[in-house]
């Protein structure tokens, strides 16, 4: 075997692990919360730029303003999962550059001035830390339902402004029943790897 990632971790993390559309009522604490974030801040990012910014969706009245966006078919998921995160890019993460990107400070200006370059990379970034937050979940026990089948420029407009672009909403929890669809075809190895 060519990982060193022991199977039952690969189980929970990849082979085993489906995007949940059933959730039991059991909640989700702000202390996995912050042990998931713990765990995926270290996703890599271009300059180190980290540009996800994670809303928690908990009280009832937030919950019924993002379902109204949700797309008919992730309506009802999203109103019942324990808790749901909806998952933007920072247009703006050039802000912090100086200190995350601290031996190149310039960085802010020099590469990332210009708002088109900025929403370009934070975009591509932000998704990248998207997969490791599912993975965080996943390392916590819990199960997610990532979605992006939602009314963006809604989402947006009631629960971000014009600096942070929706990505994906994100239901989590432990699975509840018939949790799972039946799982998709992947491609081969050699339909996908190319060897130059």
């Amino acid at each position: 075997m060519a990982l060193v990632l022991d199977s039952a971790a690969q189980d929970l993390l990849f082979r085993e692990a489906r995007t949940a559309n059933t959730f039991t009522d059991e909640p989700v604490t702000e202390e996995q919360v912050q042990a998931i974030y713990d765990l995926i801040k270290y996703a890599p990012t271009a300059f180190n730029q980290s540009p996800l910014r994670v809303v928690l969706v908990r009280s009832p009245e937030a919950r019924e303003r993002l379902v109204r966006h949700m797309a008919e078919g992730n309506q009802a998921k999203t109103s019942t999962a324990p808790l749901v995160a909806i998952l933007a890019a920072d247009n703006e993460f050039h802000e912090e550059l100086p200190a995350l990107f601290p031996h190149f400070p310039q960085a802010k200006d020099v590469f990332f001035s210009e708002r088109a370059a900025r929403e370009q990379a934070a975009g591509l970034n932000a998704s990248l830390q998207a997969g490791y937050f599912i993975l965080g979940i996943r390392a916590a026990g819990l199960a997610a339902g990532p979605m992006t089948g939602f009314d963006a420029a809604g989402v947006q407009k009631e629960f971000l402004d014009e600096d942070h672009t929706p990505l994906v909403v994100i239901n989590i929890g432990k699975p509840g029943d018939d949790a799972w669809f039946p799982r998709g075809p992947r491609l081969d190895y050699d339909q996908v790897v190319t060897t130059v």
